[in-house]
């Protein structure tokens, strides 16, 4: 991975972060400020929107060890496993905190039945991006076994030599 790719990404993630925490802070500040008039279930609406945003952090975290790792050339390791859980947890907590979402919002949704469904959609899409990041757990469990048989042979060849 060359440098121009780590550090674009790593502004990336810097950013989101950012921008992850700046929702937060308002979302503390509109719960303990902004009352609610009663039209949408705002108070739980903010509390998902602060937990969603813990689920994105914890994913934007585990991406930056992993580049770093990548940068490194460690990523073939079994240190890199508790990153890659930690992507696919924030990914399934992002994904429930969602269907509190839609579970709060659904009421409001009687007269239009579809918006509730697409947002269940949207959910299921998101549980869909953590099983294809398993998949791609399951890729490195049989990478870091060849890397490991790779060197072990090595280590064979070069007490042959």
């Amino acid at each position: 991975m060359g440098k121009l790719t780590v550090r674009a990404l790593r502004a990336v993630l810097l950013v989101v972060l950012a921008g992850t925490v700046f929702v937060q802070a308002l979302m503390v500040w509109a719960l303990a400020t902004d009352p609610e008039d009663g039209s949408l279930p705002l108070g739980p609406l903010r509390v998902l929107t602060i937990l969603g945003m813990v689920a994105a952090q914890v994913a934007l975290v585990c991406v930056w060890k992993l580049v770093a790792m990548v940068r490194r050339g460690t990523v073939f390791s079994h240190a890199a496993f508790r990153y890659v859980d930690g992507v696919i947890g924030a990914i399934v907590a992002a994904a429930l905190v969602w269907f509190a979402v839609t579970a709060v919002n659904a009421p409001g949704q009687r007269e239009d039945p579809g918006v509730t469904v697409i947002m269940a959609g949207v959910g299921l899409a998101v549980l869909g991006v953590a099983l294809v990041v398993l998949v791609l757990r399951m890729l490195l469990v049989q990478a870091v076994a060849r890397d490991g048989e790779a060197a072990r042979m090595q280590a064979e060849l070069d007490e042959v030599i």
